[in-house]
């Protein structure tokens, strides 16, 4: 059975990470106790190692990954923005001749 999908604030989960790290008690018996999934808390203690300059070389810290999702927003405006004035420099050029 699958669960419905859940949203957690970043204050909630970098309690649990806390507990996790500070506590005697395994990620499987932190879930356990409070109804999360093993991978998703597994997720939030790799990324807060990350966040802290402990992660795997190449990983991205959630500010990275946060400017990283705005600029392929914004290259994505560019593009079109790029494209409809391709459009018009070619309607206007037909009007003109």
């Amino acid at each position: 059975m699958t669960r419905k999908r859940r949203g957690f604030s970043d204050e909630y989960k970098a309690e649990v990470v806390k507990l996790v790290k500070e506590s005697e008690k395994s990620i499987a018996r932190v879930c356990r106790e409070l109804d999360l999934t093993e991978s998703a808390v597994r997720r939030w203690v790799v990324q807060s190692d990350v966040d802290a300059g402990r992660g795997p070389s190449g990983a991205l810290t959630r500010d990275e990954q946060e400017e990283l999702r705005r600029l392929r927003r914004e290259v994505q405006q560019l593009r079109m923005e790029r494209e409809i004035l391709k459009k018009a420099t070619a309607f206007f050029a037909k009007e003109s001749s």
